[in-house]
């Protein structure tokens, strides 16, 4: 492939992503940001790189490709990588049920796992409540990675290792052909920042919203993606070798993420959750665990979409979170230490937005709360596509 001036708007994992996957294969690339370093939903998470939670097939196969990224990567940069793997928990006979059918599949989808009873789970960690603990799910793919940290840590190693040039605050106000090439025919672009410079590229990749929301309304009015806002919370432990070992996920879990949907008995936990606790469906509220490098453990979330959504959090939903955090997990204290929101862009169907709305230019966005499992993967596809 001939050697590009690639321009990226946005420094979030997205945005990352693709200045990695695009530098690698030997191109000039320089990535523009609108804050002084990554803030928004690349931050905001619980640093899950989590491939039990993408259907199998292609999407499961992708977030491995993601994994196997974040490790080569962790190598290299000197950034934080757990192999942390994951227990889905079961408190409730029909979870429990569940468990077991996807296990009996498991091996057919290619999603390595095994069923563990409550002792082999608390061998695994301290962290589960043995209270109505039925048995549980591990999954050996996951790993745990420091969101605040990773996100802002990868732009001294993008430029050290590959060259890539990084603008912060610098907001892009207009992406147009450049003047003087025949319409349609030529794939050079001019990008003007606020400041009025204005520099030349070959091809320029859209990773963030807030761009795409000044910059080419018309695409983001037809592209189907929602906004979404979920709550987050954060313990700090007061002994900091208490160790939580795996991700922790509840059987609310179960009805959140895609794969689990090739079981039937999925819809005997969806109705009993309907019906027993309709506050969590309205808040789209599952609860999970993780630690940090730093040992705080992270809790959450909830999902608010489109038009539901408010500046404001709500004091409702962090009780709840707490409330269904206490039936399935026991943690040292419950002191909260931090409070956040995050908002990202979900398509409905799609496991991200694409678009190429000039010769070009494509927008690349609206990978909804999995961007930092799959980020790294679909961004190897995109570039290897254009390759092919």
């Amino acid at each position: 492939m001939i050697q590009e001036h690639v321009a990226i708007i946005g420094a979030g994992i997205v945005g990352l992503a693709h200045a990695w996957s695009a530098a690698e294969r030997g191109h000039a690339v320089t990535v523009f940001e609108r804050s002084p370093r990554a803030s928004g939903a690349s931050i905001r998470n619980f640093g899950m790189v989590w491939p039990i939670g993408q259907p199998h097939g292609e999407l499961f196969q992708t977030a491995l490709l993601s994994r196997n990224r974040w490790l080569q990567v962790a190598a290299s940069a000197r950034i934080s990588v757990r192999e942390s793997g994951s227990i889905h928990l079961a408190h409730q006979n029909d979870e429990w049920d569940l468990l077991q059918e996807f296990a009996a599949v498991a091996n057919d989808l290619q999603v390595p796992c095994q069923l563990l009873t409550p002792d082999q789970i608390h061998q695994l960690t301290p962290g589960a409540n043995p209270a109505g603990l039925r048995g549980g799910l591990h999954s050996f793919s996951e790993l745990c990675v420091n969101p605040r940290e990773a996100t802002r840590s990868l732009p001294a190693w993008l430029c050290e290792r590959f060259g890539v040039q990084f603008h912060f605050q610098a907001p892009v106000t207009a992406v147009e052909p450049l003047p003087g090439s025949a319409a349609g025919t030529s794939a050079t672009l001019l990008l003007t920042t606020s400041d009025g410079t204005r520099r030349c590229f070959d091809r320029i990749i859209l990773c963030c919203g807030a761009e795409l929301h000044a910059l080419f309304p018309t695409e983001l009015a037809g592209s189907g993606l929602v906004p979404c806002k979920l709550q987050m919370l954060s313990v700090q432990l007061p002994d900091p070798t208490w160790q939580l070992g795996p991700h922790l996920a509840s059987g609310l879990t179960l009805r959140h993420y895609r794969l689990f949907e090739v079981c039937p008995s999925l819809a005997k936990v969806r109705a009993r959750i309907a019906a027993d606790s309709p506050e969590l469906d309205r808040f789209g509220i599952h609860v999970m665990a993780s630690q940090n490098n730093h040992g705080e453990i992270i809790l959450g979330d909830s999902h608010e979409y489109g038009n539901d959504i408010e500046p404001f959090d709500k004091a409702e939903i962090d009780r709840l979170i707490l409330r269904e955090l206490q039936k399935v997990f026991q943690l040292p204290t419950w002191t909260i230490a931090e409070h956040w929101h995050g908002i990202y862009a979900k398509h409905p169907r799609l496991p991200v937005f694409q678009s190429t709305p000039l010769p070009g230019l494509h927008i690349f966005t609206g990978t909804g709360g999995a961007g930092m499992t799959m980020s790294f993967g679909l961004a190897e596809h995109f570039w290897n596509q254009l390759e092919a």
